[in-house]
């Protein structure tokens, strides 16, 4: 019979990844649609610095946000002496480690999808007296769902995968912290093989499904005029 810390350890792990989604989602477009169709200084350092978590480890990113959030930190004093807020070993700390981590994760589809979309189409919209905004959300947007559905489907996954930057950033703690990669860590130290396969069959059904969506809409992606 499973357990309630296992059930509580998937939806703790469901909500970090939820929310580290969507508030990516929100933020990303905006991002994207800059990195896609603006030239300003420094652009390829904040592509770069936008990419790095997919090449710095986990634990050196988590090191660095576990720094901002301590009370001896400029930033984690203000925090914790003006707004009685503490990030570190904090929900809200992993959820925003969570998102700086995952930020590539979202941002590159989207810009990608906004690339691939011919120029004639803004061109066309502008020159009908459309704004950007309008252009973006009538024109732009049908035409990147394939994009858009990939990066929720990759920040989502990934997500649920974390594990260094949480461990540093959150520790383990039941019910505020603990996600699943970290159980699974927990109870295969501890022998609990049959606990740690549940955890670890339930992410690798998860991330089945996302591949085989995005598998499944790539290559039907079409221009809608």
């Amino acid at each position: 019979m499973v357990n309630q810390d296992f059930i509580d350890t998937l939806l703790l792990t469901g909500k970090l990844a939820g929310w580290t989604t969507v508030i990516l989602l929100v933020i990303g477009f905006p991002i994207a649609y800059l990195l896609a169709y603006r030239r300003f200084p420094l652009k390829v350092l904040v592509e770069a610095l936008i990419s790095m978590p997919m090449v710095l480890p986990p634990t050196v990113l988590g090191f660095y946000m576990l720094v901002v959030y301590s009370p001896q930190n400029a930033f984690g004093r203000f925090l914790s002496e003006c707004l009685n807020v503490r990030l570190a070993f904090s929900f809200e700390g992993i959820l925003i480690a969570s998102v700086i981590f995952s930020l590539p994760f979202m941002i590159q589809p989207l810009q990608n999808g906004l690339q691939a979309i011919p120029a004639s189409l803004r061109e066309a919209s502008y020159t009908l007296g459309k704004s950007e905004f309008t252009t973006f959300v009538r024109v732009l947007m049908p035409n990147m769902t394939p994009s858009i559905i990939t990066a929720v489907a990759m920040t989502f996954a990934h997500c649920i995968g974390e594990f260094g930057v949480i461990i540093m950033v959150g520790g383990n703690i039941p019910g505020e912290t603990r996600v699943a990669s970290i159980a699974i860590y927990d109870e295969v130290q501890a022998m609990n093989f049959q606990t740690a396969n549940q955890y670890s069959l339930v992410l690798f059904i998860i991330s089945l499904l996302i591949l085989t969506l995005i598998y499944s809409i790539n290559g039907k992606k079409k221009i809608i005029l």
